[in-house]
């Protein structure tokens, strides 16, 4: 290994950097965009379901049901109509998710102790809305008949009955139910992507269209340092960007991390080396770079994203994709910045995963290393 080499190297992909702005927007402008956009468009939270309210009963009990409504933040009503009929339109024309009707002898079988039903329409076209939203109405639902109980006791001067079983919620690590604070960490994981495996997926890809690479394999250059040096830049680029994405994260979305920030730099230091690894193992493989830049956003981008426990729970999925997943670079880092983010856990929690992502970059650069000198280098 020589430094010198290895600098000439950085120095000559750090000029190409320069001089080739589409990289460097390619390099920033996109993972910050990402952060935005994730941060601000996505979110997993159900609140203020739409909600239209058709009340056929017009009592001071349908009046109070529907204060009831108007007093929770997880429903929000858009209108009150006379009709059934309208509740279709609505419905239809995605103006609301959920509709209660109040049928006409709501108080009357309230007033004769009879079972008092009211009619709920859901939209389900989204099946993980529907759900969180038939769950919200559930709980309102059992709510509301506990306190028309517990006036009924009062009224009656009867001593309340003690529910047999009390269940104490307490949340651990996200107390809020905030679904930013699992997605805007999760993102560092497909920015880190980005800025490396789809950048170094072109870097030699780009010396063999060139014709530049007959060259530099008669240099004194071997292809450690070759490698090493082609490295650099990206590295950097790379680390830059999860930089800026911490303070980004916690600026604009108050997402802090719970654990030392030196075991969130080593991590991501490990996973950028495991990004850049596989887009140089693809760029000397391929050599050409437009494929070698479709390939890698098709095996990099597309399973951070999909089979990393992002965004799609592992544990849903077919035992096959679950099987894949493991393979998945993402998956272990995703893990790690959870444990950091959420958990408050230490090393010993995640050496398991900085094991994995410390042996992938491992294995790719010595296979691409054998590649290059196979290749004269």
């Amino acid at each position: 290994m020589s430094f010198v080499k290895i600098k000439a190297v950085a120095g000559k992909e750090f000029y190409h950097l320069v001089r080739d702005w589409r990289s460097l927007i390619l390099a920033f402008a996109i993972p910050l965009s990402l952060i935005l956009l994730f941060g601000y468009a996505l979110s997993l939270d159900v609140e203020y379901i739409k909600t239209v309210i058709v009340d056929q009963d017009k009592t001071n009990e349908s009046r109070d049901f529907i204060r009831h409504i108007k007093s929770s933040r997880y429903f929000k009503i858009v209108a009150q109509e006379e009709s059934v009929d309208a509740v279709n339109r609505y419905l239809d024309h995605e103006e609301v998710s959920l509709a209660f009707i109040i049928p006409p002898d709501f108080t009357k079988n309230l007033d004769a102790d009879r079972p008092a039903p009211i009619q709920v329409i859901l939209d389900a076209s989204d099946p993980n809305f529907a759900n969180t939203s038939k769950g919200y109405v559930n709980a309102f639902i059992s709510l509301y008949n506990r306190d028309l109980l517990t006036d009924y006791i009062n009224r009656q001067g009867m001593t309340p009955i003690n529910q047999p079983v009390d269940g104490r919620i307490r949340v651990w690590f996200n107390e809020n139910l905030i679904s930013r604070n699992f997605i805007i960490p999760g993102i560092v994981a497909v920015i880190i992507i980005i800025a490396g495996a789809l950048l170094t997926s072109l870097v030699i890809a780009r010396e063999y269209e060139n014709g530049t690479m007959e060259t530099l394999k008669s240099l004194p250059l071997g292809a450690f340092d070759f490698l090493v040096g082609k490295m650099i830049p990206y590295f950097l680029i790379a680390m830059t960007d999860v930089m800026v994405a911490i303070i980004m994260g916690q600026v604009l979305f108050n997402v802090v991390m719970k654990e030392s920030f030196l075991i969130m730099v080593s991590a991501s230091g490990l996973y950028i080396m495991v990004a850049l690894s596989i887009g140089l193992l693809l760029s000397s493989v391929i050599k050409n770079q437009m494929i070698a830049n479709q390939t890698a956003i098709l095996i990099t981008y597309l399973p951070s994203f999909l089979l990393s426990n992002f965004v799609f729970p592992i544990s849903n999925m077919p035992k096959a994709l679950q099987l894949i997943t493991y393979i998945v670079p993402a998956r272990y880092y995703i893990s790690i910045l959870g444990d950091i983010y959420m958990r408050n856990a230490g090393f010993t929690a995640v050496w398991s995963n900085y094991a994995v992502l410390a042996a992938i970059p491992v294995a790719l650069f010595t296979i691409n290393y054998l590649l290059l000198k196979k290749e004269g280098m």
